[in-house]
C-alpha cells in the first residue's frame, strides 16, 4: 500500500446507459433557460441508440481525468457484489486508477443511472444506493483529496472524512458538492467548506448552495468564498467560467462552442484545473486548462471518452486562438 497518495477521489460510482432520444422537445423560457424535456404522455417514445458507460460519476470521472493527465490517482467508492460493480472496477483498472480502497458490499446493488440524451444536453435519472459508508482512518496521507457526490445517508461519513483531513493538515481538499451534499446544507458541512482549498460548482449550484436567486456572478463567488474555501471556481456553461482567490476575480471563455453531448464537462474542467495545480501551475494558468478538457469531453459521448492526455491538452493550449485568455475582472 502507498506511503502517500498523490490524488484521492471520494464519491459515488455508477454505470450509465446513454439513451439518445430524437422524438421529444425542449420547452424553455423567453431567455432560453430553465428548459424542460417533454415527451408525449402515455405513448411509446422511440430512441435512436443506447451506449453503456461504466465507472462514471463526479469522483470517478475526475480520478480518471487526472490520471490521463499524468497524475497518480486513487478512488474510494462503493459497489455491490454484482456484475455492474465488477465492470466498474475493471474499467477503473483499465484506466490505471488505483482501486485498492474500493469497497464491495455483498447483497447490495451497484448504482445504475439512466441518461436521457436529447440534442447536446442530457437529463439523468439517478438512484443512489445507500451503502454503509465508513471511512477507514488507515488510508495513507493524500497530497490532494477530491470530494464529491454521495448519497443522502452520508452525514456521518462526511464527519469521518473531516477527521481524516484534520489528521493530515497538509492535505489539500477540492470540493465539488453533489445534489445530496447541497441538500445537507451549509451548517452540516460547515467545517468541510472551511477546510476546502478549492471549491468547484456551476452557476445554478452556487445559487443552491447559498439558497439565493442572486444572478451577479461576482457576488455569488465572493459569497461562496465567505464560507471558508480559499479558492472558488464557478462554471457557467457556454458563458465561460470564473475563479476567485480572495483578492482577484478571473474569467475565462469556453475554448469552443461546439458540443455533441454535454455530460462530464464540469468534471473534465475540475480534473484539468486540479492537475495543473498539482503540477504547481498558478490559478490563472490552471483556469486555462479547464475549458480545453471540457471542450474535448463534450465532443464525445459520455464523461470520460474525450478526456485528454497532458500532451494533447498542452498542444491545444499552445495553439489556442488569440481570444482565448484569462481576464482579470476585479
Amino acid at each position: 500500500m502507498e506511503k502517500q497518495i498523490e490524488f484521492l477521489a471520494i464519491g459515488d460510482i455508477a454505470t450509465e446507459p446513454f439513451i439518445r432520444i430524437t422524438d421529444a422537445e425542449a420547452n424553455c423560457d423567453l431567455q432560453g433557460e430553465h428548459c424542460k424535456i417533454c415527451f408525449r404522455f402515455g405513448e411509446k417514445v422511440p430512441y435512436e441508440s443506447a451506449l453503456v458507460c461504466n465507472a462514471v460519476g463526479n469522483s470517478p470521472n475526475v480520478a480518471v481525468g487526472v490520471r490521463k493527465l499524468g497524475i497518480n490517482s486513487s478512488l474510494i467508492s462503493y459497489v455491490g457484489d454484482d456484475l455492474v460493480g465488477r465492470q466498474n472496477i475493471e474499467s477503473l483498472m483499465k484506466d490505471n486508477v488505483n482501486v485498492d480502497y474500493m469497497k464491495i458490499v455483498p447483497g447490495m446493488e451497484s448504482n445504475y443511472h439512466y441518461v436521457l440524451w436529447y440534442a447536446s444536453e442530457r437529463t439523468i435519472l439517478v438512484k443512489h444506493t445507500e451503502f454503509p459508508y465508513s471511512f477507514s482512518q488507515d488510508v495513507p496521507e493524500a497530497k490532494w483529496v477530491y470530494l464529491s457526490s454521495l448519497a443522502s445517508n452520508s452525514t456521518d461519513y462526511h464527519k469521518e472524512i473531516l477527521e481524516y483531513l484534520i489528521k493530515f493538515p497538509d492535505t489539500k481538499l477540492a470540493l465539488q458538492p453533489g445534489t445530496f451534499q447541497i441538500k445537507l446544507g451549509l451548517e452540516v458541512l460547515k467545517e468541510i467548506y472551511e477546510r476546502t482549498e478549492i471549491l468547484f460548482c456551476n452557476f445554478v449550484e452556487a445559487q443552491r448552495i447559498l439558497e439565493t436567486e442572486e444572478v451577479d456572478k461576482v457576488k455569488l463567488i465572493t459569497s461562496l468564498h465567505s464560507l471558508g474555501p480559499k479558492n472558488i471556481v464557478m462554471t457557467d456553461g457556454l458563458k465561460g467560467a470564473y475563479a476567485y482567490d480572495g483578492s482577484n476575480v478571473w474569467f475565462v471563455p469556453v475554448y469552443s462552442t461546439d458540443a455533441y453531448e454535454s455530460t462530464g464537462a464540469g468534471d473534465a474542467f475540475a480534473s484539468a484545473m486540479l492537475s495543473a495545480l498539482i503540477l504547481e501551475k498558478d490559478l490563472q494558468e490552471a483556469l486555462k486548462w479547464g475549458p480545453i478538457n471540457s471542450m474535448s469531453v463534450v465532443s464525445e459521448i459520455g464523461a470520460q471518452k474525450g478526456l485528454l492526455s497532458r500532451e494533447k491538452l498542452e498542444d491545444y493550449l499552445s495553439n489556442a486562438p488569440e481570444s482565448y485568455k484569462v481576464i482579470k475582472i476585479i
